[in-house]
């Protein structure tokens, strides 16, 4: 497909054509697979997925672009404008049909790279059978998700991200791999979703203890904590005695196990 002007508000930077090939070997689509694809541009890798998978379904928030491609869809393309930061569990349920699993593919726009990540392992969280998601990201977004604790880039993102899924770096991507070119360079990361690692008594209360504590990720955990009040009314100290972690160190220090640990603790009993 011609045209189609890179847009600055929606963050896109189309993929080029031999890059594509690269990116589609790792991908490695089977007749049998159905992708979700998110922001598919110009449609380049689109049609390569179409090409070799069963279905396809993207999601184009641009409708420029999304009324080029529909122009030209194969039967096994459905093209869906629309943002999908609002896309709910039945819209997607309603356009992928009764199969499972569902594998994702996506150039995600920068801007919004993480709130996407977000809704992907939320709607996984709901019982969407996805597979994995293979996406290109800025390489800091890439560092983040990767990142082991007590590293600068750990943090949220790495956190609730990494409970649902296991992160690999596959590919790195230079700017001209794109047009326009990003100031940035990029990385093409897997995610492979499982469920919730170690499991949590209450994901809700992890999620919200985990968002409170890295907004003060360089104090300690024992003045973090007062950024949480606890559900069961423990104070700071209690819930990390509780916990068996000492409050001297900082939220960037805590490996998974231990955040978990921490949020178990802070969880009122139910009789």
């Amino acid at each position: 497909m011609k045209g189609g002007v890179a847009r600055k508000r929606f963050g896109q930077h189309f993929l080029e054509p031999a890059w594509v090939d690269k990116v589609l070997r790792i991908i490695a689509p089977q007749p049998h697979d159905t992708f979700l694809e998110i922001g598919p541009g110009r449609g380049a890798l689109t049609r390569a997925l179409a090409a070799s998978a069963r279905q396809v379904v993207a999601f184009e928030i641009d409708r420029d672009l999304a009324s080029a491609l529909r122009e030209t869809a194969p039967r096994n393309l459905t093209i869906e404008e629309g943002d999908f930061l609002n896309v709910t569990v039945d819209r997607i349920r309603a356009l992928v049909g009764d199969v499972a699993p569902v594998r994702v593919a996506g150039n995600l726009p920068y801007n919004v790279a993480s709130p996407i990540l977000f809704t992907l392992t939320d709607l996984y969280g709901t019982g969407l059978p996805f597979a994995d998601a293979t996406v290109m990201l800025q390489r800091e977004v890439a560092d983040r998700l990767a990142a082991t604790p007590g590293t600068r880039e750990y943090g949220v993102l790495t956190v609730l991200i990494g409970r649902r899924a296991k992160v690999e770096r596959v590919l790195a991507l230079p700017p001209g791999a794109f047009r326009p070119p990003p100031k940035v360079r990029s990385a093409l990361v897997r995610l492979l979703f499982h469920p919730p690692q170690p499991p949590a008594i209450n994901e809700s209360v992890f999620q919200a203890m985990v968002q409170a504590v890295f907004t003060r990720r360089r104090k300690t955990l024992a003045n973090a904590l007062r950024a949480f009040p606890a559900p069961n009314g423990l104070s700071p100290a209690d819930a990390l005695a509780e916990a068996r972690i000492e409050g001297i160190r900082r939220p960037e220090t805590l490996n998974m196990e231990e955040l978990v640990r921490l949020a178990d603790a802070l969880v009122p009993e139910t009789r």
